[in-house]
């Protein structure tokens, strides 16, 4: 799943690309949320193992893909 990062004043998103479920993304951006003081760190786990920690005061916006990918091409059956 692609999981797009918006983080204020930096122009450019961050794109992560997960195996993580939208389930399991947004509890994570909710934990990440909960934290007491506003202090929270939104991390999440790429597909190669990677981790990516933004603060959450920081968070612009995140947006969730498709689970699945859809697919691309003429190819189809008859």
């Amino acid at each position: 799943m692609e999981i797009k990062i918006g983080v204020r004043s930096v122009h450019r998103e961050l794109i992560v690309e997960t195996d993580f479920s939208a389930e399991q993304v947004e509890s994570e951006l909710i934990k990440a949320l909960a934290t007491e003081g506003g202090n929270g760190v939104f991390t999440i786990t790429d597909v190669n193992g990677r981790k990516v920690l933004v603060p959450t005061a920081s968070l612009g916006f995140i947006e969730i893909g498709e689970e699945e990918a859809r697919p691309v091409g003429f190819g189809g059956t008859l």
